[in-house]
């Protein structure tokens, strides 16, 4: 039983010591301060001094600050509003205010609550880390800055701002100020000094430039020291910086190539912020003759990465060549930019058509017939535009419209007589285009001719025979010629080779087997409308 239970007691610890391993190897975010504390020096009663301290995040997993509360009279914590997370190696900068009520020393502490996930369980450990806060009150006058901190507004990188305050000594007697230190990339200080003297009650204006060299949020600090009862006297800086704005064109040129005197062409161009701050684009104007922009109007405003699209026209105004260029004014960092323009004039070409006329003779009511033609262009190119018949019987086909012809080129067509009533016709084929000439016309005639037929019958011969001529004459009594180009075995025959306004005289024959024909039969004749 002794060993049973040292046994279950050497277990036991093993597995207290199993868990604290496990707990130990769970921890994880790690913040780092870079002040253990705060000493805001001497400030006079009823009034207050800020000072921060910067805090970051040195681990490789987030950590939330979920409370920050400040012990002792006279100290608060003025920001950042909690809770706020920090990302692997982000920094932050909390904010201390120090205004006391009355004469003499304070200290007191700022405690940072900070949480961050333990191992797989993903519970919170929360840590607290604390800065010791001091200063002291003073009831008599002291070396004061009007401001008591200094902030930039977005400012570009490579230019300055600066901005002035005012440091007075309420002090009863004179306050000899001895160094002043700037701290933070891109802050400097001018207007006092070193030594500086000032009698009670005596000011001194100071500037404070910002002149930044990289985008993003900056922090600095001025340090007075001086014999004032405060004698370090410090005042906040801050500032935003970001890369200048920058303009972008697409495309950078633009060509118009050959446009015909009278005609028209637009293009479209964009305008492009691509650079960290707004950009204002105070004046653009189109320069060249026969160039000219529309869809823009100035003054215009681009936010970071914002476009704006317009469209450029050319209507040449004489032959050969023309340049010209976009010019844009603003305050960018490229604050003149030009884009280039050319284009080129030409005269307008010359449309003709083969054959100048058609005539399609007589065609049968009912029937069509086609014929072939050539649309041609010389000088330049020519655009048709349409095609157009004054008579419904004349129909075009082979082309689609809008058609461009080139310089020197061809484009057969069909156009078709299709009669729908009898006698002649006549109409013109209009085509409308760019050419000099700008409606051409093709003279096109016709006649429409109803189709007759003459219908013949008699009784068969009593006799054998293998078949019947017909013989047709103009009149009575013959002569008469055979109008069937092969023996018919039927007592029946059809004319369709007749002719409106005509009278035909018809007789008929017999054939036997041995191809002996009979005389003619008696004559009829036919009379047509």
């Amino acid at each position: 039983m002794r060993r049973l239970g040292l046994l279950w007691r050497n277990t036991w610890w093993k597995l207290v010591l199993l868990k604290v391993l496990l707990y130990s190897s769970a921890a994880s975010g790690q913040l780092a301060l870079t002040s253990s504390g705060l000493n805001f020096g001497s400030v006079q009663v009823g009034s207050g001094s800020q000072l921060s301290t910067s805090i970051s995040n040195t681990s490789k997993s987030n950590i939330t600050i979920s409370q920050a509360s400040v012990a002792g009279t006279g100290f608060s914590f003025s920001g950042p509003t909690l809770p706020i997370t920090l990302t692997p190696q982000q920094n932050a900068n909390l904010y201390v205010t120090f205004a006391p009520q009355s004469s003499g020393s304070a200290n007191g502490t700022l405690s940072v609550v900070t949480g961050s996930a333990i191992g797989n369980s993903g519970k919170q450990r929360s840590t607290t880390s604390t800065i010791s806060l001091s200063g002291t009150g003073t009831s008599s006058g002291q070396l004061a800055s009007n401001p008591n901190s200094l902030n930039f507004a977005m400012t570009q990188v490579g230019t300055s701002q600066s901005t002035t305050g005012i440091l007075t000594n309420s002090a009863t007697s004179s306050v000899t100020v001895s160094q002043a230190a700037v701290t933070g990339a891109g802050f400097g200080l001018s207007g006092l000094p070193m030594p500086l003297n000032l009698a009670p009650g005596q000011s001194q204006a100071f500037n404070v430039t910002f002149t930044p060299q990289a985008a993003g949020t900056a922090n600095g600090n001025v340090a007075l020291t001086s014999t004032a009862p405060n004698p370090t006297l410090n005042i906040s800086l801050s500032g935003t910086a970001a890369t200048a704005g920058f303009l972008s064109t697409n495309p950078s040129s633009v060509n118009f190539g050959s446009i015909q005197l009278g005609s028209s062409q637009t293009q479209y161009e964009s305008l492009t912020n691509s650079g960290g701050s707004s950009v204002t684009i105070s004046q653009m104007t189109a320069s060249g003759t026969g160039f000219s922009l529309s869809g823009f109007v100035a003054p215009q405003t681009l936010s970071p990465g914002q476009s704006i699209t317009f469209s450029v026209a050319f209507a040449p105004t004489q032959s050969g060549t023309a340049n010209g260029s976009l010019t844009f004014v603003s305050s960018a960092s490229n604050p003149n930019l030009s884009v280039s323009l050319s284009g080129t004039g030409t005269s307008p070409g010359q449309l003709s058509v083969s054959p100048g006329s058609m005539s399609y003779g007589t065609v049968t009511v009912g029937a069509s017939q086609s014929q072939s033609g050539a649309l041609s262009a010389s000088g330049s190119n020519v655009t048709v535009a349409s095609a157009s018949s004054s008579s419904s019987e004349f129909a075009l086909s082979g082309i689609t419209f809008p058609l461009t012809i080139g310089a020197g080129q061809s484009v057969p067509f069909t156009l078709t007589f299709a009669p729908q009533m009898s006698g002649s016709t006549s109409a013109n084929i209009l085509f409308s285009s760019n050419a000099s000439d700008s409606s051409l016309a093709e003279s096109v005639s016709g006649t429409g001719a109803v189709q007759h037929t003459v219908s013949l019958s008699w009784n068969p011969s009593s006799s054998t025979v293998v078949g019947y001529n017909v013989y047709r004459g103009g009149v009575s009594g013959g002569p008469y010629t055979r109008t069937n180009s092969s023996l018919g075995t039927l007592a029946s025959y059809t004319d369709t080779s007749v002719q409106s306004g005509q009278t035909y005289y018809y007789v008929t024959t017999a054939v036997d087997s041995t191809g002996l024909e009979s005389g003619y039969s008696n004559e009829v004749s036919a009379v047509l409308p």
